[in-house]
């Protein structure tokens, strides 16, 4: 029977069946994305001593609301406080860790805890490369003066540092200075990724 022989509430009725038919079968049609927003944990760093920030945590939550980039937001627990940590997107969660970039600090509160939020890359395309060796300023007396030259290098894993030598200390850690921080004189690794396999960190959840 055509709709012309049909009631005006019947004709509605069947065309609205209609529409719904057809939104089903484009949803049904619609590729598969991956995950918009993902939450996590960090952990303690493999090797830490007994008494170094013990209730140390910190929980993750990455999405895609900016739209052009992504919003981290980072809860961090179980430090003295006052303590000025940093947050670096890394390779590998623990060492040697590979390649890594500065995402900012972590300035821990009153209360020991604190909560941050970074606007930056860190979905499934955060990388770094280098694509040609280049003179560097030098800044500080530990930067290089030349790059190596490498591929494209994921950076998947989180991790966070004290960002002294005096920090860790003020937190039950060993006094190790390393590179990670803005002159380069932060204190060890307390925080990282390391629930997640080495080759697949949580930031590859995100697209």
């Amino acid at each position: 029977m055509s709709l012309t022989g049909l009631t005006a509430a019947t004709r509605a009725r069947r065309l609205l069946g209609l529409a719904s038919a057809l939104a089903c079968g484009a949803a049904l049609a619609s590729p598969a994305h991956a995950a918009s927003s993902f939450d996590f944990k960090m952990v303690r760093t493999q090797g830490l001593p007994e008494g170094c920030a013990e209730h140390a945590t910190a929980s993750v939550h990455v999405d895609t609301s900016p739209g052009f980039t992504e919003k981290l937001v980072i809860t961090v627990k179980g430090f003295k406080p006052g303590t000025p940590l940093v947050l670096f997107a890394i390779q590998e969660p623990n060492a040697p860790f590979g390649i890594g970039w500065y995402e900012g600090d972590v300035a821990i509160g009153a209360k020991g805890s604190v909560t941050e939020t970074f606007v930056s890359r860190s979905n499934i395309e955060t990388f770094a490369t280098a694509v040609g060796q280049a003179q560097a300023p030098k800044t500080h007396p530990a930067d290089g003066a030349r790059n190596a030259v490498f591929k494209p290098i994921h950076t998947y894993h989180l991790g966070i540092w004290f960002d002294s030598v005096a920090a860790a200390v003020a937190n039950g850690c060993p006094p190790n200075q390393t590179v990670f921080n803005g002159d380069h004189t932060a204190g060890p690794q307390v925080l990282n990724t390391g629930t997640f396999p080495d080759l697949n960190g949580p930031l590859a959840r995100i697209d």
